[in-house]
């Protein structure tokens, strides 16, 4: 997993609420046996109609997705995570999300953000007005900033979860930060219960 201090860039709309890991990631793209090339397939049934969100040429390149309330619900899928970070997002700004989708971010490197409702509401409106207007969410700060309008919110995250993050540290990571303690733990394991 990536260090993540900062990510700033500009943000796509996605005004819908519930969304549900099926409607990230169709099902038929679980059946990939790598782990890449799943941005093809984020949001794809939605993307057969020219005027949905993604397909507006002015967010081309945008770093943040913001969603409404519940995203993420219904089954655990990494490959929901996987689709939006291959397509380019490093974070969602959403009300709420599933606690299982929400999991999956922490531990691949996708920064799950909480805003009030209304404060959605307000970046949906900054959004759509100018496309490139540029939000700043800072994991040090735990800070959403877009200081074209003056707007600056912070949100809440457990310090185990900012660890990760800003130490770029995975469940692996995590146990191998504690190495020293294994290996003293092993030369002092009685050598018959190491069958």
């Amino acid at each position: 997993m990536k260090i993540v201090r900062i990510v700033s860039g500009t943000a796509v709309p996605l005004k819908r609420s519930d969304v549900d890991t099926d409607q990230i990631i169709p099902a038929e793209w679980l059946k990939r046996v790598e782990r890449t090339g799943f941005e093809a397939g984020l949001f794809s049934t939605w993307r057969d109609d020219r005027n949905f969100v993604l397909n507006d040429e002015r967010y081309a390149g945008a770093t943040i997705l913001v969603a409404g309330p519940s995203f993420g619900v219904g089954s655990s899928r990494e490959h929901a995570v996987w689709a939006i970070q291959q397509y380019g997002f490093d974070a969602v700004i959403a009300p709420s999300f599933s606690d299982i989708f929400r999991n999956n971010c922490t531990k691949n490197g996708l920064i799950p953000v909480v805003l009030d409702e209304a404060i959605v509401q307000q970046l949906w409106d900054l959004i759509e007005t100018e496309a490139s207007t540029e939000i700043t969410v800072d994991m040090q700060r735990l800070l959403v900033e877009v200081p074209s309008a003056g707007l600056s919110v912070s949100f809440l995250m457990d310090p185990s979860t900012q660890h990760r993050f800003l130490n770029g540290l995975d469940d692996i990571g995590i146990t191998l930060s504690h190495q020293s303690k294994i290996d003293s733990f092993e030369t002092k394991r009685p050598a018959w219960l190491s069958k």
